[in-house]
């Protein structure tokens, strides 16, 4: 069970994004940083355990070319082996900053002169493999090349470290075709597998111990194995379309927010004597008259978790009793 703390009042409301609140967890120094998208800016928050707001910091879009402002799209810390980098990814290009978001240390701008007229330009989804930054842009993903592997604009992306072998990676991406393609890191990224759509995108994706869990818009969540693709189980978590997934590295919980109002916690294990996955439900919660729009947990147990929501002008803080 979990019970609502105290929240976390924000500058202005959270835009109507899927993945829309990123959380970094500091437990040498007591603090946790929050990052939630509002239009051409980024809201960070540092706060203390019980929840008191210690400092706030806007990060606007790098304005590039073009006439109308460059909207952000996602905010996401992406912890390295030796360092945090905070991504912020926009219709303009990708920014990157140290971690408390006080300097620029890289900006690389998206080149729209191949795109056509109707098509839209922007990079989205963010995750970080090994020394390497993902993020999406368009119908790729751009790492320190460009693996095409999508057809339809990629809209998450996901990795954990491959199971038994050492700065390799396995990465999953998905697009608003609900494809997934499940990617080898390493000195030269391999694309392993494709698990397909069934027209309905897929908003969110997340790994664990080699699951694939992915969250679509008809409201399911789906676990895949990486290696092979295979289904494993099918949840009808929710009424309307999921906006967020997230997993506790620890234990396997997963969480998923939707559109309908709900965040769910449930408890992946594998089966010993089957290999098969088995799905618990531990938790389900209701931000009343609210689109949630992003949630993440707040630690690597998942005890305690946080929910933004469109028009929703603080960050909702939840700990397990």
């Amino acid at each position: 069970m979990f019970r609502r703390e105290r929240s976390i009042p924000l500058r202005g409301s959270a835009a109507a994004l899927c993945n829309n609140l990123s959380v970094l967890q500091l437990p040498a120094h007591n603090l946790t940083h929050f990052g939630v998208v509002h239009g051409p800016s980024a809201q960070l928050l540092s706060a203390a355990s019980e929840g008191v707001p210690l400092a706030q910091r806007q990060l606007h879009a790098k304005e590039g070319t073009g006439v109308s402002p460059s909207l952000i799209t996602q905010v996401h810390w992406c912890v390295l082996p030796f360092r945090v980098l905070l991504v912020l990814t926009s219709h303009r290009g990708i920014q990157m900053y140290e971690s408390d978001g006080s300097v620029m240390v890289y900006w690389h701008a998206l080149n729209s002169g191949d795109a056509v007229p109707v098509q839209a330009v922007f990079a989205r989804g963010i995750a970080a493999s090994g020394h390497f930054i993902c993020v999406a842009k368009g119908p790729n993903i751009v790492l320190s090349e460009e693996l095409a592997g999508h057809q339809t604009p990629v809209t998450d992306i996901a990795a954990e470290p491959a199971q038994g072998q050492d700065c390799m990676t396995d990465v999953v991406t998905a697009d608003d075709s609900g494809l997934l393609c499940v990617w080898r890191s390493g000195p030269e990224f391999k694309l392993l597998t494709h698990i397909p759509g069934f027209g309905v995108p897929c908003p969110s994706v997340q790994m664990w111990q080699g699951i694939i869990a992915a969250g679509y818009g008809n409201g399911q969540v789906r676990l895949y194995e990486a290696s092979t693709g295979t289904l494993h189980v099918q949840i009808n978590a929710h009424a309307r379309a999921i906006c967020a997934l997230d997993l506790a590295p620890n234990n396997g919980k997963l969480l998923s927010a939707a559109e309908d109002t709900f965040v769910h916690i449930w408890k992946l294990s594998r089966s010993p004597e089957s290999d098969s996955i088995e799905v618990e439900h531990c938790h389900g919660e209701c931000v009343p008259d609210t689109q949630v729009c992003g949630a993440q947990f707040c630690d690597p147990s998942g005890s305690s978790f946080a929910v933004t929501g469109y028009d929703l002008a603080e960050i909702l803080r939840f700990r397990s009793v």
